[in-house]
Parts: structure tokens; sequence; C-alpha cells
């Protein structure tokens, strides 16, 4: 991407390091907000479009901080310490320029979700650093459980197939809006990662067009 590798050359200098430490410790300090103190709290970190409308314009970036409702505080713990090891590893993978530009497209992805249906959340946006990290670190394994020994791929297949059944059943739904809505969620990984799958996607339909043929004359003879 030669528009990205420009805005690092000329800004990558200046990107704020460690954005997902910053997120992971908005989360929890959400969270012990919500649970201790006030639990309306949750409710102004929303992306809505009435508020935005209301010109509470926080709602922008506070929504990322928006964290899970779990009561259990071990399973918050897992949750932001998943999302947080993801993210971290992707901004040593790429640089913290690059990871940054990738985070706030999934924002803006989330925004204009807002926009079309009247709220956005960082659901989308947490699920494509997963399929990011998929993608880039496929045979890395996970220990699903604290037991089974899981590679990243293929939870990152289970992933994608969740995501793509919620699109199948709006689209049956006649929810047309939030199709839309749910493919911007996405916009990071498709603009990062669209190209790359679309080169492999049509290698693979070449090998496999031609291993037809080569088989078709091997029983021709």
């Amino acid at each position: 991407m030669n528009w990205l590798a420009k805005m690092q050359y000329r800004y990558g200098r200046k990107a704020p390091k460690n954005l997902m430490l910053v997120v992971a410790g908005g989360q929890i300090a959400a969270w012990l907000v919500i649970m201790l103190v006030n639990s309306n709290v949750y409710y102004l970190l929303q992306l809505t479009r009435s508020g935005l409308m209301h010109l509470q314009l926080w709602r922008l970036v506070s929504f990322v901080f928006s964290p899970s409702l779990t009561m259990n505080p071990l399973f918050f713990a897992l949750e932001v310490y998943l999302v947080y090891w993801i993210g971290t590893s992707l901004e040593r993978a790429w640089g913290a320029f690059t990871f940054d530009v990738y985070f706030l497209l999934g924002m803006a992805g989330a925004w204009v979700s807002c926009l079309l249906t009247g709220w956005g959340s960082s659901e989308a946006l947490f699920y494509s650093l997963f399929f990011a990290f998929a993608w880039l670190f496929p045979d890395m394994q996970l220990m699903l459980f604290f037991v089974l020994p899981v590679k990243v791929k293929w939870l990152g297949w289970i992933a994608g197939g969740l995501y793509v059944l919620q699109v199948a059943f709006l689209l049956i739904t006649f929810q047309f809006t939030q199709v839309l809505a749910t493919v911007l969620g996405l916009v990071n990984f498709l603009v990062f990662f669209g190209p790359d799958i679309f080169r492999r996607l049509k290698n693979d339909a070449e090998t496999r067009r031609r291993r037809r043929e080569w088989e078709n004359q091997w029983r021709g003879r």
C-alpha cells in the first residue's frame, strides 16, 4: 500500500505508541466505575447518533473503552488481556504508525455505521484485530480453555463463519442498512488485507483450473 508507506515516511515518528495499553486501561477503569459506582456510565460511553446530535462528541472515542458487562472479574480480565495481547502483537509486527492507522480505520467504520443505523459499537473493530492477527500468524497456537492447543487460523475461520452467518441473517430479514453497517465495521481489515485475499483466491482458482486440466488430459490418454 503505497499511500500507507508515504504516510508512514512523513508522520511515522509522531505516531502514538502502546495504543492498546490505553484502550485496555480505559476499559478496566470504565468497568470498575460501572460495576462499583454508577452503571449509567455505560450508556454515556456508547456511540449513538442521537448522542452525537446533542454534541456529545466524546462518544466518537469513548465507545472503544466500553467494557464487557460480565460481572465475573476473571472473565473480564481474560477478555481485556486477550484484546491487549492481540493488539500489541500487531503493533510489534507492523509498527506503531501502521497499527494506529488500522485501529483508526476501524473506528471510522463504526462512525459510519452509527450515522447509518443510529448506533455503533467496538465489536467489529475488535473482530478486525483478531482477523488481522489470524491472517498474519495463522499457525500460532492458543490454549483454548487453558488445555486445548488450537491454531489461530482455525479460530479465525470460526469467527469469520459466525460473522458471515450474522450478515446472512440480516440479509434474509431484509435489514440491509444493518448489513452495510456490519461490513463497514471491517473496513480496516478489507483495506489492509482485501487485495491479498483477492490474489490468494485468484491463485487458488487458477491452481484448481490447472489441476482439472491436467486430470482431464491424464484421463484422455
